[in-house]
C-alpha cells in the first residue's frame, strides 16, 4: 500500500505529465479533429491498458534491464524516432473530413494505441519515473500496483480531453486549407516530440 502523503505526490504527479503535450496527446487531438470522439475511444482506451502493461513490466525491471544494455535502449529509442517520424507523415498527409475518406481511413486502433506506448518516450520517462519516485522496497509489488492503477485512473480522463479538443477545435477546421495546416502543424509537433529521445 501507498502511504497518504505518496498517493497525493503520484496522482499529482500522473496529472500533470498526463495533461501535458506529449505524443499521445497530439495524436488524439488530431484523431478528435479528424475522427470524432467516439471513432478516437478504442485509441484512448488503448493508451490506458498499453501504459498499465508498461508501468507493470517496468516495475518487474524491465527499465532496469535497458539501462544495463545501452545498445537495446539505443535500439529503442531509434525504432521510437523512426515511429514517430512515420505517425508524423501519416497525421500530416491528411487533408479533408470528407465523409467518403473518412469511411476508408481509420484513427489507430485499441491494440495499435496499446503496443505504441513501447515505442513512446514520453511514456518510458513517466513510468520509470513513477517507479523510481513512488515505489516501496518494503512492498514492491503492491506499490507497484498501486502506481500503475493511479495513471490508469488519472490517464483516461486526461487524455479524453485531448480527444474532446480536437472535437472542439473540427468547428473552426471547417475548410479544407485550416484542415491541412492544422495537419501538417501536428505532424511538425510529433516530430518535435522526438527531441527527449535525443538527449
Amino acid at each position: 500500500m501507498l502511504t497518504l502523503q505518496t498517493l497525493t505526490g503520484l496522482s499529482l504527479f500522473a496529472l500533470v505529465s498526463s495533461i501535458t503535450p506529449g505524443p499521445n496527446n497530439i495524436m488524439l487531438l488530431s484523431s478528435g479533429v479528424n475522427f470524432g470522439f467516439r471513432r478516437t475511444i478504442p485509441h484512448m482506451l488503448g493508451i490506458c491498458v498499453g501504459f498499465f502493461v508498461l508501468c507493470m513490466a517496468t516495475g518487474l525491471g524491465i527499465g532496469a534491464f535497458l539501462q544495463q544494455f545501452p545498445a537495446l535502449h539505443l535500439a529503442l529509442k531509434v525504432i521510437s524516432a523512426l515511429y514517430l517520424i512515420y505517425l508524423a507523415i501519416q497525421i500530416a498527409r491528411s487533408r479533408s473530413m470528407n465523409r467518403n475518406e473518412l469511411a476508408t481511413s481509420h484513427p489507430l486502433t485499441f491494440l495499435q494505441a496499446a503496443l505504441f506506448q513501447w515505442v513512446n518516450p514520453k511514456a518510458w520517462m513517466m513510468a520509470l519515473s513513477a517507479m523510481i519516485l513512488y515505489s516501496s522496497t518494503l512492498h514492491p509489488v503492491a506499490s507497484m500496483w498501486w502506481i500503475s492503477m493511479v495513471f490508469a485512473l488519472i490517464n483516461l480522463p486526461c487524455i479524453a480531453c485531448w480527444a474532446l479538443f480536437g472535437v472542439l477545435l473540427k468547428q473552426v477546421l471547417n475548410r479544407p486549407a485550416y484542415l491541412k495546416w492544422f495537419n501538417i502543424s501536428m505532424g511538425f509537433l510529433l516530430v518535435a516530440s522526438i527531441y527527449p529521445i535525443l538527449k
